[in-house]
């Protein structure tokens, strides 16, 4: 092909071995390891096939049918489509609802938001860090220092979990809000292992004047499927990524009410042009087709089994004499307390990672700081997306409890020092062997989005 650069027809192989074979070895390293990070998931073919696609080549600023550049015929349609679709996913009537498909992640759509409804240091409550919340929801350490952007511009006082139960206290939340008077309320967390009262905090909100916004990042799957409560009756505004229990690509969504208030204008402007440029098209067409199989019996069914192995999980370590936050589970993930086992949240993440299970060390309500955390937080949705059940998330327990008791033998034949402890952990016989048996055990199951046999290592 003449005037063409021969680099530009090249395979990714030929033109970078390099990078190739550093996919190819993450190809090997999913397929071969329990995944167990809650916010992660396992996306389709399709889904990858999108966001491999030439729509990667098109800048479209502004809304479709309103764009600042021209050639985007294609490109309105496809945001149209995803539009619609996700609307459609949560039951949504146009004349009520509208939604920005645009945000590149869940952290641009909420500052999206805040942006879009607040002015500098307005005040915002949302779930503290440690009690199960998100850094965008406001969060301040223990010396008070600002860790994410929204505690820099804005004013935050975080709601908590009652200590005895590890249940949001909705008592002390109204307290807090009758006193502090914020703008906005956020509802949604990354580590709570129960269902949110929309009601209540709908109730709390309107009598101290506040917004309701809820962040169903983790559960938007469950919520699509009506395997959750919907936040859609009671809030104002919803956000979500579309990577964790959706199994979409990594994007975002902002949902609004379409009242007098006018979100529609002040969101859309809030993303584009305060905060960010042209639109990722890849994503958008991506996320379309992920919402296509939202309205499927085969997703339903999906985040029922995902529920259950969560569930399944809990119950299994509850059984081998471990402490799981609120003694259980009722959505994806469950929060695991280590603390009265005498193990760090951050040596079981190491541990695991030695044997080839990733899971994230996590606070747990009480923790002084959210940098040095007394748990763990372990998540179903990705090993459920390779079609495990219970018996196999009671084997992933059994896994973890060998895990957990070879980081504390560690303790006593080498010391609590992380230094001294980590070489009691790395290259022991006891961790290879149980890596083998990790492996073994994983690569049994199919990966949803390509074959072992693709992997070229």
């Amino acid at each position: 092909m003449d005037g063409v650069f021969p680099e530009a027809l090249k395979t990714l192989k030929e033109a970078d071995p390099t990078i190739y074979g550093l996919i190819q070895r993450e190809k090997l390293r999913q397929i071969k390891g329990i995944e167990l990070i809650a916010s992660e998931n396992f996306t389709s073919m399709p889904v990858m096939e999108a966001l491999g696609s030439c729509l990667t080549n098109k800048y479209s600023e502004g809304q479709p049918n309103a764009r600042y550049y021209g050639g985007n015929e294609n490109i309105d349609l496809i945001e149209i489509e995803c539009q619609k679709r996700a609307l459609a996913a949560y039951s949504l009537d146009e004349k009520n609802w509208g939604v920005n498909v645009q945000p590149y992640s869940g952290s641009p759509a909420n500052m999206a938001v805040y942006v879009a409804l607040l002015q500098p240091h307005d005040r915002i409550m949302g779930l503290d860090l440690p009690s199960g919340g998100h850094l965008t929801h406001g969060y301040y350490t223990a010396n008070g220092k600002k860790i994410s952007a929204t505690s820099i511009f804005f004013e935050s006082l975080p709601y908590k979990v009652n200590y005895d139960t590890g249940f949001i206290d909705y008592d002390k939340l109204e307290e807090k809000a009758m006193d502090f008077r914020p703008k906005l309320i956020i509802c949604g967390g990354s580590a709570y292992p129960r269902d949110w009262d929309y009601k209540r905090f709908r109730a709390i909100a309107d009598k101290c004047g506040a917004m309701l916004m809820m962040d169903m990042a983790h559960i938007s799957g469950l919520i699509a499927a009506e395997e959750q409560a919907s936040p859609f009756e009671y809030c104002d505004i919803v956000t979500t990524t579309t990577h964790k229990s959706l199994r979409g690509p990594r994007a975002g969504m902002i949902f609004f009410r379409r009242d007098e208030r006018a979100f529609e204008g002040k969101i859309n402007n809030a993303v584009f042009p305060s905060l960010q440029g042209g639109p990722h098209n890849h994503q958008i067409a991506a996320l379309c087709v992920a919402l296509k199989h939202v309205k499927t019996d085969e997703f339903k069914k999906y985040q029922v089994q995902t529920k259950k192995n969560a569930d399944a999980l809990a119950k299994k370590l509850i059984s081998l004499g471990y402490s799981m936050v609120t003694g259980g589970t009722e959505n994806h993930l469950v929060l695991w307390d280590l603390r009265p086992n005498g193990l760090t949240g951050s040596k079981m993440e190491y541990i695991c990672d030695s044997v080839h299970i990733t899971l994230n060390k996590n606070a747990v309500f009480g923790d002084a700081s959210a940098l040095t955390p007394g748990g763990c937080r372990i998540g179903a949705p990705a090993m459920t997306s390779r079609g495990l059940v219970e018996k196999d998330f009671e084997q992933i327990a059994m896994f973890l409890d060998e895990a957990a008791k070879i980081g504390l033998a560690a303790q006593v034949t080498h010391g609590k020092m992380l230094t001294d402890w980590k070489k009691g952990i790395d290259g022991s016989k006891e961790v290879i062997a149980l890596k083998e048996k990790v492996e073994s055990f994983a690569e049994a199951f199919a990966m949803p989005g390509f074959t072992r046999d693709s992997v070229d290592i």
